[in-house]
């Protein structure tokens, strides 16, 4: 709740300066941004609500193929198609990521893997690719030069604020929440800091989805979450394994062959720079 209501806040404020009104100068309705808001706040609460019900490594696998199902949520949702190469690279990038997060974590207790836990992945994972490619296609139909991450913000932040005090009054979770902060009053202060650097993070993603799109954002997030356990070993003094090193190499060996791909493709769509020596009319240069 805090995360939301201080982005709200610093969207409010944001839009306001930017554009001479909240809502009044806004070319995409507020209406278009609930469908991402909602899909947000089900598969955050489906990510958190399986942890109970799967074990690591199912929990690893299908984080691991979230680009997968990013490009599949493209295709259904926007009709996006991308070449076989590139599906060939999610899978690889797939296969690479889970292999590297399963031997570098072993958790001192494993969780017996149950249907409920799999129903919740499954939703969490469905609703966390529709949420990406939704924010792509507001951008899209709007006009990308038409909606800045500030009015995204604004947008995704009031509609799931709606859901999520909705959620602690009907839930009975509110005053537990109240009674918590008042008992424990420097909670609030970690509080604000983790919906400071929430809201930041916020402006981060949809300047990223909207300058590059979801698959893109995807990889980041993968590449992030596999520097953070590096750091963390490095840090902790914990071994990095070999099986944990190939995945990494595989990771980054399909990444440098996408950029090495892209690269060498932009180049031969470029125009020539040097045009051939023209010939007059006397046959000179």
């Amino acid at each position: 709740f805090s995360n939301r209501f201080l982005a709200v806040i610093v969207a409010i404020i944001a839009v306001r300066i930017k554009h001479g009104a909240v809502l009044a100068n806004n070319t995409a309705p507020l209406h278009s941004f609930t469908p991402a808001a909602i899909s947000n706040t089900i598969s955050s609460w489906s990510n958190y609500a399986a942890l109970r019900y799967v074990s690591f490594p199912v929990q690893t696998i299908f984080k691991s193929s979230k680009i997968i199902a990013v490009m599949m949520m493209g295709k259904f949702l926007k009709g996006t198609t991308y070449p076989y190469t590139q599906h060939v690279e999610a899978f690889l990038i797939t296969c690479g990521v889970a292999l590297f997060s399963l031997a570098m974590k072993s958790p001192k207790e494993e969780t017996e893997t149950q249907l409920t836990g799999l129903i919740f992945l499954l939703l969490y994972i469905s609703f966390d690719s529709f949420t990406s490619q939704w924010q792509d296609k507001v951008y899209t139909q709007y006009g990308r030069a038409n909606v800045d991450p500030y009015q995204m913000m604004l947008g995704i932040n009031s509609s799931a604020i709606i859901f999520t005090t909705a959620g602690l009054v009907f839930s009975g979770d509110f005053p537990l929440v109240w009674e918590f902060l008042l008992v424990n009053p420097v909670v609030l202060k970690y509080n604000i800091i983790t919906a400071i650097t929430s809201a930041s993070g916020q402006l981060c993603i949809f300047y990223t989805i909207r300058e590059f799109g979801p698959v893109i954002f995807t990889l980041i997030m993968i590449i992030r979450q596999m520097l953070s356990i590096c750091i963390s070993a490095v840090y902790f003094h914990h071994d990095i394994t070999i099986k944990a090193f190939f995945g990494m190499t595989m990771v980054f060996g399909v990444l440098f062959y996408q950029a090495r791909r892209k690269y060498y493709a932009k180049l031969n769509k470029q125009p020539a720079t040097q045009s051939a020596p023209v010939l007059t009319a006397t046959g000179s240069k």
